[in-house]
């Protein structure tokens, strides 16, 4: 499940900053060479920051799968005629590699999560934007990966309560609609409990954070992202 994993990668060494700014060249980098040799440039790319992250892309993979549907249904819809040839390359070449791109971004972000501890997210959202918005943006952060994990923890335990009970012998409508409102119940039940967790515990806009620091291995992540932003550029 994508949640920090703690480590001693070098990924796990890295200020967070380093790794955002390695996140968004790479994204970059992705949307503005979406073509074939760029998407294999960024692949190797790819490989090098799940090396870097000690992190299996098989792993990646299975805790990413159910995006992986809708990107192969994309190119596929896209490709299908109603009448002779009934499928079209040429038609389904681009969503093809767009779907590709946005999996290679899921790659990367997969190491950025399970490496970089929740507050050093925050501490990095809030050098990076000043004040109060920086300050709300962080605790937003923060709540979605703590919260998240959990959320789906709940839908998994709720799948595996109904096909305990046979719940596989009822229709797919019946069995999604079971699980969704098992899930939203779960959430409403979560949420409130961390708003009265929260009160309860005095929460503070501007809490003491971990502090930021650069290392020789930031620098050259640092050097990487700026490469994949002037390739954008390029």
């Amino acid at each position: 499940m994508l949640r920090y994993d703690p480590g001693a990668s070098l990924a796990h060494s890295l200020d967070p900053r380093s790794k955002l700014a390695v996140q968004v060249g790479f994204a970059g980098a992705a949307f503005a060479h979406t073509t074939p040799t760029g998407l294999a440039t960024l692949t190797a790319v790819t490989g090098g920051v799940l090396a870097a992250a000690r992190l299996s892309p098989v792993a990646v993979a299975v805790d990413i799968r159910y995006v992986l549907p809708i990107l192969v249904a994309g190119p596929i819809l896209e490709g299908v005629r109603l009448g002779p040839p009934w499928f079209s390359v040429s038609a389904a070449t681009f969503p093809a590699l767009a779907s590709y791109r946005v999996l290679l971004i899921l790659f990367v972000s997969a190491a950025y999560v399970q490496t970089t501890p929740v507050r050093e997210s925050r501490a990095a959202i809030q050098w990076l934007v000043p004040g109060k918005p920086g300050q709300f943006l962080g605790m937003g952060v923060s709540f979605v990966f703590r919260f998240l994990p959990v959320l789906r923890a709940d839908l998994s335990r709720a799948r595996d309560a109904m096909h305990a009970r046979l719940g596989t012998e009822l229709p797919l409508t019946e069995r999604m609609r079971l699980v969704a409102v098992s899930g939203f119940a779960r959430a409403f039940d979560r949420a409130d409990r961390l708003s009265l967790a929260l009160r309860a515990r005095c929460l503070s806009w501007n809490p003491t954070l971990p502090p930021l620091t650069f290392g020789t291995g930031d620098v050259a992540a640092t050097l990487v992202a700026l490469a994949l932003a002037g390739s954008v550029l390029l």
